[in-house]
């Protein structure tokens, strides 16, 4: 069983910068492909970004490509966001979220993540 919390979210205005993590508890952290998250109110969530268990591997959605990066400290069992750029179309709760792929060398929004946490509210203003 894994325990995630995410944090770093807060309000900025555009053109900022937030640095969102996601702290993973439990075991072979290495071993969970991780994805960030994000919802507004009256949208769909819709997935941001994912990197493999490796760290190899990322993906983002064509909105944030080139403004957002993600990346993992397996030693710290953390995935970072690091959100540069931001638009007031970035505002939305952020979840990070987890699934088991010790070999996988993709990942995607459509994979079943299989733990999520409580998520971070992200503001951007403009």
């Amino acid at each position: 069983q894994l325990q995630i919390v995410e944090s770093g979210g807060g309000l900025v205005q555009a053109g900022g910068s937030l640095r969102l993590s996601c702290r993973v508890s439990g075991l072979a952290f290495a071993e969970y492909a991780i994805g960030w998250f994000r919802q507004a109110p009256g949208k769909e969530r819709e997935g941001v970004s994912c990197i493999t268990s490796s760290g190899s591997t990322t993906n983002y959605a064509d909105s944030v490509k080139g403004r957002f990066t993600i990346s993992r400290d397996n030693a710290k069992n953390t995935v970072y966001l690091q959100m540069n750029s931001l638009k007031p179309e970035d505002t939305a709760n952020y979840y990070c979220a987890a699934y088991h792929s010790p070999a996988g060398y993709y990942c995607s929004g459509y994979y079943e993540y299989e733990y999520w946490g409580q998520g971070t509210q992200v503001t951007v203003s403009s």
